[in-house]
Formats: structure tokens, C-alpha cells, sequence
């Protein structure tokens, strides 16, 4: 749980120094197959070539949960992060416990009042987070963008609760890397980004903070998170929702000076307000 939350935290700010220079989905693609690669040699390596096994239903089930997190969740991260202060996408990530607890109600599952109410309370904060695209701050398709990146990360934490995965937890974040890095990287080629794409003007820091994020932001935290989602119950680990924002709003603004608006300070309040009500009573139960 240290690690992800403060690792992940950390990777808002990662991803907006990447995306300074280089295309942002190109840079996820490299980012997760590239982390893919390294957590499947390091699995055959420590556990050997039979811990990469897995049934055709759960290399099925892993690659979904790949690109629901990664491609989906992670790339239009990428992606809103190119217009959007990384606190603030960080902020409105944040989100995702509101989400689950939505996506259980549907399935069956009957939340508590005070659980509803968080899941209320987060709306609101939600509302006033928004205020800067809709005021022209930044950019409104961006803001909408993570709100979107939200859902399917949510989608993509539900579901992996409910799938075949692979037995392996390791085996299984492996196979999600590479999926989800595939899936960004043809995303990115069919979007053009390899046009007019010059590695010799990438940034030095784009390149260093791309090396962060491959082996912390990736082999080391997501593998973390794909850990915890196999071995604890899915309220605790969805306690990194309300503590990754406030590193990511204080690194944001220590290192890339990224304005402490109204907006953000009250929205990322009430939205870490509303994530530790959830959080707190659905550990109760």
C-alpha cells in the first residue's frame, strides 16, 4: 500500500514531463510493454517458465483488464495530461471509489446510506472540479477526458474481482502491461503521433521521467496494485484514491508550478472528503 501510494502519486507528475516531448499514447505503449517485458523475464526468471501459464479464458480475462486500466484508463490520462495540470487530473482520478461503488449497486450489491452519501459528496466535488474547464482554464475536452479515463479504470478494477485472472498475480499485471502497452501503441500509430516524431528532440528530463515511470510507475507499483487487487479486499486497496492527489497536487506545484486554484483546492477536498467516507464505512462492513 506505501508503494502505491506514494509511488503512483508521484506518476501524475512523470506523465506530464513525458508528455512535454514526447506523443503521449507512443509513450504509454513504450512505457508498458516495456514494463511487461521486464515483470515476464522477471517471473520466469524467479519463479520459472511455468508460473507464465495460464489458460486461454484467463490470458483473456488478463488481456481486458489490460486495456481497461491501461489503455483506456492510463492512455487518456496520457493523453488529458498534454492540456491538464497533473494535479488535477490526479484530483479527478480520484473518482474511482465513487465509480466502483456505483458499478457493485448495478451488479446487486445494496451500499450503505453513509456510502451513498459519500459517493453524493463526491459528485459535488466532482462538479466544482470541473469549474476550470468550464471556465476556460484549461481545457474542457481535457478535464472531460479524465473523467472518462476514471470510469474504465474503475471498469477495470471491478472486473478483475469478477474474471478468471491468472492465479499468479505477477503473471497476471505482466500480461495486463503488455496488452494495455500494445493497445496504446497501435492507438497512437493509427492516431499518427509517429509522424514528424524526432527522438533526437526529445527532452532529456522526458526521457528520465519515462525511466521512472517504466520501472517505479510500472514494474514496481502497478505490479503492486495487481498484487493487492488478487490479496486485499478491493475497499482497502482503493484507499490509494485519496492520498495519491494530494502528492500529485504537491509535487505539481513544488516542481512544475502548477496553480492552486479555488476550484481545485475546494474540489480536491470534498472529492478526498467524499473517497475516505467510502472508504471508511465500507471497511466496516
Amino acid at each position: 500500500m506505501a508503494i502505491v501510494y506514494v509511488v503512483w502519486g508521484s506518476t501524475y507528475l512523470g506523465i506530464r514531463i513525458v508528455v512535454e516531448t514526447i506523443p503521449p499514447f507512443l509513450s504509454a505503449g513504450a512505457r508498458f510493454i516495456t514494463a511487461g517485458l521486464l515483470l515476464t523475464a522477471l517471473v520466469a526468471w524467479r519463479q520459472g517458465s511455468a508460473a507464465l501459464k495460464v489458460s486461454r479464458a484467463q490470458l483473456g480475462s488478463a488481456a481486458l483488464v489490460g486495456l481497461l486500466l491501461l489503455l483506456g484508463g492510463n492512455g487518456l490520462v496520457v493523453l488529458a495530461e498534454t492540456s491538464v495540470p497533473s494535479g488535477l487530473a490526479a484530483l479527478l482520478i480520484a473518482a474511482v471509489p465513487m465509480w466502483v461503488v456505483l458499478l457493485r449497486a448495478g451488479s446487486g450489491d445494496r451500499p450503505a446510506p453513509r456510502t451513498l452519501g459519500g459517493v453524493l459528496l463526491g459528485l459535488i466535488g466532482l462538479a466544482v472540479l470541473i469549474v476550470p474547464g468550464i471556465s476556460g482554464t484549461v481545457q474542457l475536452s481535457g478535464v472531460l477526458l479524465v473523467l472518462v479515463a476514471s470510469l474504465l479504470w474503475s471498469t477495470g478494477s471491478f472486473s478483475a474481482s469478477k474474471l478468471p485472472m491468472p492465479a499468479n498475480p505477477f503473471t497476471a499485471g505482466a500480461y495486463e502491461m503488455l496488452a494495455g502497452g500494445v493497445g496504446a501503441l497501435l492507438v497512437g500509430l493509427v492516431r499518427g503521433e509517429q509522424r514528424g516524431l524526432d527522438l533526437a528532440a526529445v527532452s532529456v528530463r522526458s526521457w528520465v521521467a519515462l525511466g521512472a515511470l517504466i520501472l517505479f510507475g510500472s514494474l514496481l507499483a502497478f505490479t503492486a496494485y495487481s498484487w493487492l487487487l488478487a490479496s486485499a479486499p478491493l475497499s482497502l486497496v482503493a484507499t490509494y484514491a485519496y492520498v495519491n492527489p494530494v502528492v500529485a497536487v504537491l509535487l505539481g506545484a513544488l516542481i512544475l508550478d502548477e496553480a492552486l486554484t479555488w476550484p481545485i483546492l475546494a474540489g480536491g477536498t470534498i472529492v478526498v472528503a467524499a473517497v475516505g467516507v467510502i472508504v471508511s464505512t465500507e471497511r466496516r462492513r
